[in-house]
């Protein structure tokens, strides 16, 4: 079947998201976070793409780029295959490390923008692990001290400064903003996936959990790609709590 071609943004800015072939994890150490950065920075050097935010979650990467001359496609091949050789050079492993199209979406304006890069850095905290502040790979901290890999420029602009980003940060986004490219598996792959997530918590003891923990695993699933209806056949939570998990 062919792939649709990407939707094209009129203002160069995508929210882009990478993810772990079969859920597997990305990253094993901070060595390999730095790899991933580093050569992102190099790709988007030489391609003219400017990293406005970025997140590294265990298996998957969110990222906040400019791309005004529509290089975008090529920066990322250039990012996600160095990164996957060195991976599979490293432990010894053979096999995509990445699924094998990275899936993006337009940002058109500024509220929206600013939206994304909170999404981003909010995910650590969406994920039940710890605050946006307290996750050391992520832009966030950028943000707030040297930048490195990051263009924070425009976003503090918008922001009034540091003070007005770390306020805006913590302001609750609720339903405002999601990521909204959804690319349909398999139910069988949906199941696979979802105990690659959910790890030593079993699905059938997930409508159990504490709230905010099944909350949290719920939108991890979610974002792991997995429908409402799918979680819910899986788990037998009920379609409107699925829904409203963040």
């Amino acid at each position: 079947m062919p792939r649709c071609a990407r939707v094209k943004s009129e203002s160069g800015f995508y929210h882009v998201i990478a993810k772990g072939s079969g859920g597997q994890n990305l990253f094993e150490g901070p060595y390999d976070c730095q790899a991933f950065l580093g050569l992102l920075s190099k790709a988007c050097e030489k391609g003219g793409v400017r990293v406005i935010a970025y997140c590294l979650m265990s298996n998957h990467v969110h990222l906040l780029l400019e791309d005004p001359e529509s290089h975008l496609g090529e920066v990322m091949k250039s990012a996600l295959t160095g990164y996957a050789q060195r991976f599979n050079k490293r432990g010894d492993r053979v096999g995509h490390v990445f699924q094998q199209r990275f899936k993006s979406q337009p940002v058109e304006n500024e509220d929206y923008l600013l939206r994304a890069v909170r999404y981003i850095h909010n995910n650590p905290e969406k994920a039940g692990i710890c605050q946006a502040s307290a996750f050391p790979w992520s832009s966030y901290h950028e943000y707030v001290g040297t930048p490195i890999v990051a263009d924070t420029a425009l976003v503090l602009e918008l922001c009034g400064g540091v003070e007005g980003f770390v306020a805006f940060s913590a302001q609750e986004d609720g339903d405002d903003y999601r990521f909204r490219e959804r690319t349909r598996i398999s139910d069988g792959e949906a199941r696979c996936l979802a105990e690659r997530v959910l790890g030593e918590v079993a699905l059938s003891d997930l409508k159990a959990l504490e709230r905010s923990r099944r909350n949290a695993l719920l939108f991890e699933l979610k974002n792991a790609g997995l429908s409402i209806s799918q979680i819910q056949r899986l788990t037998g939570i009920g379609r409107n709590v699925i829904a409203r998990a963040k």
